[in-house]
């Protein structure tokens, strides 16, 4: 049985923790580059102290930057169309993300139903904005990743969580609590609010957003939502400054870090250069980029003239050797 998550915590005032007491009781290897740094806040009560904070956010909602301010506590549904439960589309190893991701046995993902971005080309639209999932509870998600990890997964890796974080980190107490030990992805449309960001500190070790548009018309038109790029590059700046460049183990395997993704549309209606620019002049050149080729014209994209098409390999190249020219060369390409 879980421990059950409640949403009354005791507000212990905070103390320095004691790693190397807080590794031996956790049976966390000393020796290796990685330690489970919630397990720090879970032992100090700032995790729970955390959730209690997240928590609050659903009584008017301000989880995303859409901030809808409707009571999600009180069964009110904003954009995202989701209340108090998180919706999970479905939770496996998946062995397609970023190598460093995926590893040899996997990332443990976890797919949210609903997503606070309108994307008309998203490609997993059946999930994103049909809502195809079910309702589950905080002991049900921490059940998940559980699960995952024993299956062997390199992580427990979240994709659409921007809309969910409260309902994350009252998972991840509980997970904590019963053997989670593993690193934490963020794998976000790059649209989070920071202040919900900076709730994650010391919980996520990996952040892998997307870097959609530098143009904030584009945002607009195709995906439904204001202020993309000054949001998403408040929100990248935010991450990095948690985790920094990532970091691999001696396997290829992502322990820690930022891992950027940006999806070439045709046409260049994404504006990569803005992209690139700020990632190697704002954040680092060292950042871990996937410049992605799998743009194709799903769900509503063939009522765009100027989306109704794949892009073509040279429009792929311009990005990559604009990478190149801003001085960004950890590319995954793909």
């Amino acid at each position: 049985m879980l421990k059950t998550f409640k949403l009354m915590f005791t507000m212990n005032s905070l103390q320095s923790p004691n790693f190397f007491r807080i590794a031996t009781k956790y049976n966390m290897n000393m020796d290796s580059s990685y330690y489970a740094s919630y397990l720090v806040l879970l032992e100090t009560s700032e995790l729970a102290n955390r959730v209690q904070t997240a928590w609050q956010h659903l009584e008017s909602c301000d989880v995303c930057p859409l901030a809808c301010g409707v009571n999600r506590l009180g069964g009110e549904l904003g954009v995202c169309k989701t209340g108090a439960n998180a919706q999970v589309s479905s939770y496996f190893p998946h062995h397609g993300e970023e190598r460093p991701i995926s590893g040899r046995m996997g990332s443990g993902t976890i797919f949210f139903t609903r997503c606070n971005l309108r994307c008309v080309y998203c490609q997993n639209a059946d999930i994103s904005q049909l809502g195809f999932g079910r309702e589950v509870d905080s002991n049900s998600l921490a059940e998940m990743m559980l699960s995952l990890q024993r299956r062997g997964c390199h992580n427990i890796n979240f994709v659409s969580p921007s809309h969910v974080v409260p309902q994350i980190l009252a998972a991840v107490y509980t997970a904590a609590q019963n053997g989670l030990r593993i690193p934490l992805v963020y794998n976000t449309g790059g649209y989070d609010s920071v202040e919900m960001l900076r709730l994650l500190d010391g919980v996520v070790d990996i952040y892998m957003p997307d870097m959609k548009y530098g143009d904030d018309a584009a945002a607009r038109k195709y995906s439904g939502i204001k202020d993309y790029p000054r949001v998403n590059q408040a929100a990248v700046t935010e991450m990095y400054r948690q985790v920094g460049d990532l970091s691999l183990d001696d396997n290829g395997v992502a322990l820690r870090g930022l891992l950027v993704r940006h999806l070439v549309m045709p046409n260049n209606l994404a504006n990569s250069e803005i992209i690139i620019k700020f990632l190697a002049e704002e954040v680092s050149k060292d950042t871990y980029v996937n410049i992605m080729a799998q743009f194709h014209p799903a769900f509503r994209a063939g009522d765009y003239l100027e989306l109704n098409r794949r892009m073509t390999p040279q429009e792929y190249r311009h990005v990559i050797n604009l990478a190149a020219v801003y001085g960004l060369s950890r590319l995954d390409q793909g």
